[in-house]
């Protein structure tokens, strides 16, 4: 499980080191596509296995299940972490997720995600005062 909030730099290679407590988890190679909200999504193998195999199950015949699929799909790449424990984010990845500088990095149960600075402090703000209404909103999950 991916949990905490952590934050790095992408350097001028576009690399950016992984969290330490992150790397076991996604393991040697693992996926990163876009994500919602302007982020990036990056999950593990046998959670992206899992994901492609509900993906698959969407109606093709469905202009939704299309477009989600495409957009989900061909901005998915497959990385791998170098002797330092970073990653190289491909340049379309960082272009959708406006990432120039300064990441915010999280975990997210069984994902990891890449924020922009700038869009995960907006994210964060605007969606800071709705968090107790969207817990009412799930209490039927008891949590």
């Amino acid at each position: 499980m991916f949990m905490g909030e952590y934050r790095h730099n992408v350097d001028e290679k576009g690399r950016m080191i992984i969290p330490a407590k992150f790397r076991d988890g996604l393991g040697s190679s693992f996926v990163m596509t876009r994500g919602l909200d302007r982020c990036l999504f990056v999950y593990p193998p046998e959670e992206w296995r899992k994901l492609e195999n509900q993906l698959k199950e969407l109606p093709f015949t469905k202009k939704d299940a299309r477009a989600f699929t495409r957009f989900f799909f061909s901005g998915a790449a497959e990385c791998e972490l170098d002797k330092q424990g970073r990653v190289n984010i491909a340049s379309p990845l960082r272009e959708f997720a406006q990432l120039e500088k300064e990441c915010v990095i999280i975990g997210v149960s069984n994902r990891v995600e890449v924020w922009s600075k700038e869009n995960w402090e907006t994210y964060f703000a605007e969606s800071e005062d709705s968090f107790s209404e969207i817990a009412e909103n799930i209490v039927d999950f008891d949590l």
